[in-house]
């Protein structure tokens, strides 16, 4: 970073003037920028390719369990009334995927661990197998009435395997992109990371909606549920062909000297010197977990179940939604870039607390313009902070132990609560016959991010990526 600010002054200049621009530059509102690197042809294959990449892996993993609700009544025992308990299938359904969430935290100390060891690329590129397998597995599965029990449980087994991959994927491919962007527009192209995800959920609503309308009756039943899954192999060869023309990123390469100097343990020292932050993403985290799962996955089935909506409109709905919000993450990311990651976070916690209880309340009206009106008041919280928990998953942590101390503090939190909130708000709303108790449980995650983010947490927007952020110098004692 330049520490002076230098003037280029003529020859006939009055010395002192040229005396004064030798003194250090004043401390300014904004933070200084490290220096900017060249704009490269690899720099900005990387940008592109980084978040594509990663919409191939996403579309892949959320085909998976958008179509899922096709697969799990083929691989369940056949209920004896189907319409007898709905709340008890929704809970069913909801917690596959909660154990697949919580088998992350496995998955992210794994990958963490060779993140940090062999690198960025390498360890991406294989998740990307392994997803992609994993996916297309599910394709060939047997029925409950061919294998019995066993069904389930393959079933299962692949999910588990998708969670400990998804463990490291997500918050490695951020990483990765966070260490090739330029200082002053991290945020602007990790908001494209956070659209891979939101993408990859309309493709696999589209591929589930489309499969049920080609294939009807006995040929969805037999094998047409089949076929989404098997959009994994290309989607994965095009996101391996993306990332295996990506070099290791600099910033990884500078920080390990090519590699040769890596953290042997990278997990334990992350615990050891990282645990500020950890801490500090963990309490910021799990409001947005709150807040995005309680609406992608939760909410349309709310409309349904509970409303009376048609399930056709609940989903419509919730994709509009998302389509908005799709282009809007760029936007926030920029304005982040400019004004910081603190005022977003505080931004977006406020609006948890005042404007969600107004779109449950809009929704209420039970019809598919409020269910549309609703959502779309529901993406002011989103707005401000989707992507910029996405960049401070990345910036919060310094380099040589960023893969693993971000894949920590990511699966202890917003993983974990991704996984439990469709289940935690179907129950809340099942006991209290309301929907504002969601709002009362996305109320506290609120409040302690505000805390968190008001008291503890260091702005990370321009700093250094190699720096550790949370470094406590001692003061000297007075003799």
């Amino acid at each position: 970073m330049h520490s002076r600010l230098r003037v280029r002054t003529g020859s006939s200049a009055h010395p002192s003037s040229a005396a004064r621009s030798e003194q250090p530059c004043p401390l300014q509102r904004h933070p200084a920028l490290p220096p900017r690197p060249p704009p490269t042809k690899r720099r900005a294959g990387a940008r592109f390719a980084g978040p594509s990449a990663r919409a191939a892996s996403a579309t892949s993993s959320n085909s998976s369990t958008t179509a899922s609700t096709a697969t799990w009544p083929r691989s369940w025992p056949p209920r004896s009334s189907p319409e007898s308990d709905k709340t008890v299938a929704v809970l069913g359904t909801y917690a596959i995927i909660a154990i697949a969430c919580l088998v992350r935290p496995l998955g992210g100390t794994l990958l963490g661990r060779w993140g940090d060891r062999v690198g960025r690329r390498k360890t991406l590129l294989w998740t990307l197998v392994a997803m992609g397998a994993s996916t297309a597995l599910v394709a060939v599965l047997p029925t409950y009435h061919q294998v019995g029990i066993l069904a389930p449980l393959l079933l299962l087994a692949l999910r588990v395997v998708q969670g400990v991959v998804s463990g490291g994927e997500y918050v490695g491919a951020v990483a990765f992109i966070v260490e090739w962007a330029e200082p002053d527009r991290r945020a602007y192209y990790t908001s494209y990371a956070s659209n891979s995800c939101f993408a990859g959920t309309l493709a696999g609503a589209g591929v589930a909606a489309l499969t049920s309308w080609v294939f009807e009756g006995p040929a969805l039943d037999s094998w047409g549920w089949r076929l989404p899954f098997l959009l994994a192999i290309p989607l994965s060869l095009v996101g391996l062909w993306m990332r295996s023309r990506i070099s290791e990123s600099p910033e990884f390469v500078q920080a390990t000297k090519d590699g040769t100097d890596v953290v042997k343990s990278p997990v334990i020292e992350a615990l050891r010197s990282q645990w500020r932050p950890i801490l500090v993403y963990c309490g910021i985290s799990i409001m947005c977990a709150i807040l995005s799962y309680t609406w992608v996955t939760f909410y349309p089935q709310y409309l349904t179940n509970t409303l009376g909506l048609p399930r056709w409109m609940g989903l419509a709905s919730n994709a509009i939604s998302i389509a908005v919000l799709i282009p809007l993450l760029p936007l926030a990311g920029k304005l982040s870039d400019r004004v910081g990651r603190k005022p977003m976070l505080i931004t977006g916690a406020v609006a948890c607390i005042v404007v969600v209880p107004l779109a449950f309340w809009v929704g209420d009206r039970g019809t598919f313009g409020a269910a549309v009106a609703s959502q779309l008041i529901y993406l002011i919280p989103e707005f401000f902070l989707t992507g910029i928990i996405t960049v401070c998953a990345a910036e919060l942590f310094s380099t040589r132990t960023r893969f693993s101390a971000s894949a920590i503090a990511y699966n202890s939190s917003f993983s974990v609560f991704m996984g439990i909130t469709p289940f935690v708000a179907t129950l809340l709303v099942d006991t209290f016959d309301s929907i504002y108790a969601v709002w009362a449980y996305l109320g506290v995650g609120a409040v302690l991010a505000l805390v968190v983010v008001t008291g503890f947490m260091t702005e990370t927007y321009r700093s250094q990526l190699g720096a550790d952020k949370f470094h406590r110098q001692e003061t000297p004692r007075p003799a």
